[in-house]
């Protein structure tokens, strides 16, 4: 069945916006996906739509367990490892410094940064061994979708902010690491885009449509998926660090 695919993918955070358009870019491009989230009715509804080449396992992206089983899925239902891990999962939290609501940061922090760290580390191993013959045959690639306020100080979500922060260190720590030995690491920098981020995050319908009467028309998960395949689309040698997406209209952050 490896043969069907020419590459086969990671996605974490698959069951809305920006990862559930990166699992049909790549199902599109004809990659074999292993696509994560946590609502199993949504992954088996993906199952559906999109065919034998995804597959979903549901479970937190932070707990290591579950992400030992991403990787070992792609080999029992792909028949060879990952090439591509989107680290994509992640949640939001509204609020500045001195206003944010820390009873919630603990598991913020849990996702956004620890799972991301352990998922980022179990990928790098893996890929670090597999291009000691393959580079630059063929590519490898470790994509993480940080965010413009992880570059970007924003008052009004400087918590959520810090978690990003982290995030973009631990990519070029990686990547400068990793990238001598033919993986790729690249960073994914959205701005504002319209998907359940902001409503799991805590932001009010006011504040939503505020972004879109200063901002819009907003992006969508299509338009960072379509970087994301830019990203991973290229000739081994050629690496891609740093992507920023932008509505036209958002100067900042």
């Amino acid at each position: 069945m490896s043969e069907q695919y020419s590459r086969i993918a990671i996605v974490t955070g698959a069951t809305s916006g920006i990862g559930k358009a990166t699992a049909r870019r790549f199902i599109a491009s004809g990659y074999g996906v292993v696509g994560n989230g946590r609502n199993a009715a949504k992954l088996r509804a993906l199952e559906q739509e999109l065919g034998a080449a995804f597959i979903g396992i549901a479970g937190d992206a932070a707990e290591n367990t579950l992400l030992d089983r991403l990787f070992a899925s792609a080999i029992e239902r792909f028949g060879r490892a990952a090439d591509i891990v989107v680290a994509n999962a992640g949640r939001g939290l509204s609020g500045s410094v001195k206003d944010a609501d820390l009873s919630k940061f603990e598991d913020i922090l849990k996702l956004n940064v620890t799972g991301t760290l352990t998922l980022l580390q179990k990928a790098a191993r893996k890929m670090v061994d597999e291009q000691q013959s393959g580079f630059p045959k063929r590519a490898a690639d470790i994509v993480v979708i940080g965010s413009v306020v992880g570059r970007h100080i924003s008052p009004f979500s400087g918590v959520y902010g810090a978690t990003k922060f982290a995030v973009h260190a631990l990519v070029e720590g990686l990547r400068r690491e990793v990238g001598p030995k033919g993986v790729r690491v690249s960073l994914v920098e959205p701005g504002i885009v319209v998907s359940g981020f902001q409503d799991a995050a805590g932001y009010d319908d006011d504040i939503v449509r505020s972004f879109d009467d200063k901002f819009g028309p907003l992006l969508h998960g299509e338009d960072v998926a379509n970087a994301i395949q830019y990203i991973v689309a290229q000739p081994p040698h050629v690496h891609i660090s740093d992507i920023m997406v932008r509505p036209t209209r958002q100067d900042y952050p």
